[in-house]
């Protein structure tokens, strides 16, 4: 296969400071409505990207759960990969792609735990089997074969029968308060625009553009 070949021309109306919202968490939300609009898959769908104490990188896809002028929230067990990098490097970088609208947004900036009732209030409201899960779930550790994690979710669920299941202590969501936030619109020649919103040295927000 010759993926040297394999590209196609990106076409649309673009994208100019004065197209943006004021702010970049209704800018944000505003292209999420529209990948929804456009009945993409998994509009809320990112790629967060994290770096452990020895620089060691890894990334990937986990779903946005909270969207305010804070920041951005997601949930995972703190055991996981991303929990254990997180907890030595807490910092990180996340992409959103709709290449279905030639999109893409990118955030970065530190990151900490929610509060415990921020946690457990979503945790609540999860569908029972998520909620299991979570408790049955060694996340990110070596697990010999599909059985020995079904059978660690039916012990689970029979510890729980006829019970509400509780928020297990190691698991609760992240918040990324940006530092960073760019919006990326595909064009034609590879021209794409590139607008970011950034923190000047008195704490606002500016937007600059980029070349592409």
């Amino acid at each position: 296969m010759d993926l040297s070949r394999l590209r196609i021309e990106y076409e649309s109306i673009g994208l100019s400071k004065a197209d943006l919202a004021p702010t970049w968490h209704e800018q944000l939300a505003a292209w999420i409505d529209a990948a929804v609009e456009a009945e993409l898959p998994e509009p809320n769908g990112m790629v967060l990207a994290t770096a452990d104490a020895d620089g060691g990188v890894q990334s990937r896809i986990v779903l946005l759960r909270e969207l305010t002028d804070a920041g951005l929230v997601w949930f995972t067990n703190y055991d996981s990969d991303k929990g254990r990098a997180l907890a030595a490097n807490p910092v990180a970088s996340i992409t959103f792609s709709w290449l279905g609208l030639l999109r893409q947004a990118h955030v970065a900036g530190p990151v900490q735990r929610i509060s415990d009732a921020e946690s457990d209030a979503y945790f609540a409201g999860r569908p029972r089997g998520s909620q299991i899960g979570a408790w049955a779930s060694a996340q990110s550790r070596v697990v010999a074969d599909r059985k020995t994690l079904n059978d660690a979710f039916d012990e689970q669920e029979r510890r729980f029968d006829g019970q509400d299941v509780p928020r297990p202590d190691d698991w609760g969501g992240y918040r990324l308060a940006p530092t960073m936030v760019e919006f990326w619109q595909g064009r034609e020649r590879r021209l794409h625009d590139r607008l970011r919103y950034v923190r000047s040295v008195k704490g606002d927000w500016e937007i600059v553009r980029l070349w592409p």
